[in-house]
């Protein structure tokens, strides 16, 4: 039986591209995205399941997530990076987030959160002494900029620094940071008395710096979450990234990781709708396939149309981001889109498969759990509306 859902089935390709996106992407863009499915779909997503169940992170696999050149890949390569182009890495962050969210979100600190503010923003010396070994894995690096009372505003951040001599000290606490607990460098984000954001590099051994893990989650369990604690933290000023001119370089980062995360949705349902489709062939009620019933095809079709605009609405900001013509209005759009999209499939796959759905034998309940949290962090899908809002109207709701 051909494969319905895509014209290059014969060729051995089995995604849902309705509107012939690869025609849109290079070769080499290809081969990194075919190289990345292959690895994630081989050696990481048979981990995942028993993983998630557990609420641990599959550290085995990090060594080789650096040997593939997944960890910061838009770095260039005289610091560890691949040097790949904005649609490359997206494309990596799509086959992550198909295996699971957890997994992509691990790579998305290490390579946008940790690694592009320290190439963009740090010294000469910082860049020679972290970027290469947080390309690798050897060192696993979090972002701390989330507090407990304030998420959606950053620029309520209590956490403080102050200069003593040729240190900094730092006190506070930071709240839902991803990869914090054993990490090896935190980059950590605080207001000095005159109310100036730096931005400082925190080994995870020094003293007065611990990272507790969060647990009992029900979502993105596949994936280290933490609360950063600050008390009395001496740093040397070699630690403070010295271009990092107030939020505003904060934020640029959150910029950097929400372009991520719009492309990893579109892996998420991809992963859903593959799956239930491949269900709804199979699996017979009242003597036909499932997938034979109006009801259900009108479901299909309907999936199938959210994620291939969802597939066009990232290329183009791929594009765009490689032209240096992307705005972060733009970024909000395709995450806000993106992840209420992927989050909508999931839940409609996860009602297709019945019982089965709620199963670890299937994906498409896992990733529907996984993406409440993705809805909500990088900015909630309301702060994206509002944010989208001012742009099209030139009035500041939230404020």
């Amino acid at each position: 039986m051909s494969d319905p859902a895509t014209p290059r089935a014969k060729a051995g390709f089995h995604e849902l591209d309705f509107y012939g996106v690869q025609d849109l992407l290079t070769e080499e863009e290809i081969m990194v995205r075919d190289q990345a499915r292959a690895f994630c779909g081989e050696r990481i997503l048979p981990l995942v399941p028993a993983h998630w169940e557990a609420g641990t992170f599959p550290n085995e696999i990090v060594p080789e997530l650096g040997e593939m050149g997944l960890l910061g890949p838009s770095i260039p390569e005289e610091y560890g990076g691949s040097g790949l182009g904005s649609v490359a890495y997206g494309l990596i962050c799509q086959e992550l987030e198909r295996v699971d969210s957890g997994v992509r979100s691990f790579a998305s600190v290490q390579g946008s959160l940790v690694m592009y503010p320290i190439h963009a923003f740090g010294s000469e010396e910082q860049r020679q002494q972290w970027l290469p070994k947080l390309a690798t894995g050897e060192v696993i690096g979090c972002f701390g900029l989330t507090e407990p009372d304030f998420g959606s505003n950053p620029g309520g951040m209590r956490t403080r620094c102050r200069r003593d001599g040729d240190d900094w000290v730092l006190n506070g606490q930071k709240m839902w940071i991803t990869n914090g607990t054993g990490c090896g460098v935190a980059l950590v984000w605080a207001r000095d008395e005159q109310g100036h954001v730096h931005g400082f590099l925190i080994e995870g051994d020094r003293p007065g710096f611990s990272a507790p893990e969060q647990k009992r989650k029900w979502s993105l369990r596949c994936s280290v979450t933490s609360e950063l604690v600050l008390v009395d933290v001496r740093v040397p000023e070699s630690n403070r990234l010295p271009n990092a001119k107030g939020l505003k370089a904060a934020l640029s980062c959150l910029t950097q990781a929400r372009y991520g995360i719009a492309w990893g949705a579109v892996g998420a349902a991809q992963a859903c709708f593959d799956e239930v489709r491949r269900y709804c062939l199979q699996r017979e009620i009242f003597d036909k396939p499932l997938g034979a019933f109006q009801l259900t095809q009108a479901k299909l079709a309907d999936m199938a149309s959210e994620i291939t605009k969802g597939q066009l609405l990232v290329w183009r900001l791929g594009r765009l981001k490689e032209e240096g013509k992307m705005t972060p209005q733009q970024v909000s759009m395709a995450k806000r889109n993106n992840v209420a999209m992927a989050l909508d499939i999931a839940r409609q796959c996860r009602s297709l498969l019945g019982a089965n759905g709620i199963t670890l034998e299937f994906q498409s309940g896992r990733h529907m759990c996984n993406l409440e949290t993705v809805l909500t962090y990088e900015g909630t899908h309301e702060i994206h509306t509002l944010v989208i809002g001012e742009a099209v109207t030139g009035l500041a709701a939230y404020r």
